[in-house]
């Protein structure tokens, strides 16, 4: 609920027309906030996250039921979406653009937000811009592989890297993500929204010199909640992979640290973004 205000704000700014949400079992006043929206479709189950595939079953069953042959922009609640000229363009723009090039879907990196400072001195108000608080990115720290056989890109680096997993980089949470696809009822996602059957549509960056169009979405986990939500997350044991892997993780998160470092980068917006590497224009000018 504190983040929903200004995710809806954002992505209405964008051009987005209609929402689907799956509640699971919130109780913080979530699902009478949504209910009251009108362009969003609620719905609500109390079945456990990990066992429908981390939610991933009720996602891709509500894109086969009513994403077919639309473009379908599937994100947490966390996750704020941009693209080149979002400030300008709508996202009917965006997909215009995409159905020009023929491309069926758009691959994004995750990039954590922070603050400056422990995770727990600000506190943010729900419907206020959270990167007025979390300001600050890691810029160039990022591991890049192809897994195979889906042929996804492997992103993995960040202050979550850098600080949680220094030890052992690879184990970091990943960052890459296709969240926006011309759906088909043939499409699933396989892990999240890190990868795609069929493997076509995992190939979203181009590697063979070029350069193909691709966003960020701005994840705004590292908000001062994030300092009990850690506690909450490892007692419910519902994270993907193993969950005792990442109990150091969330008792670090827990004792608020401060992620920020004289190299640390000011977020500006999405030209320097695209400037740094992390995102593309691809032809789109």
């Amino acid at each position: 609920m504190l983040r929903l205000p200004y995710f809806l704000q954002h992505h209405r700014n964008l051009g987005v027309q209609h929402f689907l949400f799956v509640d699971n079992g919130s109780d913080d006043a979530t699902t009478e906030f949504l209910a009251a929206q009108p362009d969003v479709s609620l719905w609500t189950t109390g079945a456990s996250y990990r066992l429908s595939r981390f939610g991933m079953d009720w996602l891709t069953w509500l894109q086969v039921r009513y994403g077919d042959g639309h473009w379908c922009l599937t994100l947490d609640a966390d996750e704020l979406f941009i693209y080149p000229h979002h400030d300008t363009r709508s996202i009917r723009a965006l997909a215009a653009q995409l159905d020009r090039i023929g491309a069926r879907s758009f691959g994004t990196m995750m990039l954590d937000l922070y603050p400056k400072g422990r995770l727990d001195q600000q506190v943010y108000q729900p419907g206020d811009d959270p990167t007025d608080i979390l300001e600050w990115f890691d810029s160039g720290n990022y591991i890049v592989q192809r897994q195979e056989p889906a042929g996804n890109l492997w992103i993995q680096g960040g202050p979550r890297a850098r600080v949680f997993f220094a030890d052992n980089p690879r184990r970091a949470p990943t960052l890459n993500k296709t969240p926006l696809v011309k759906w088909s009822r043939r499409y699933a996602y396989v892990s999240s929204t890190h990868s795609m059957l069929p493997p076509r549509l995992n190939r979203v960056y181009d590697t063979s010199g070029g350069e193909r169009i691709s966003g960020i979405l701005l994840h705004t986990k590292f908000l001062h909640t994030a300092v009990a939500r850690s506690r909450e997350e490892k007692s419910r044991r519902q994270h993907f992979g193993n969950p005792a892997d990442f109990d150091a993780y969330y008792d670090h998160v827990a004792a608020a640290p401060d992620l920020w470092t004289e190299h640390s980068s000011r977020l500006l917006g999405w030209r320097q973004l695209e400037a740094m590497g992390l995102m593309s224009r691809g032809g789109w000018v």
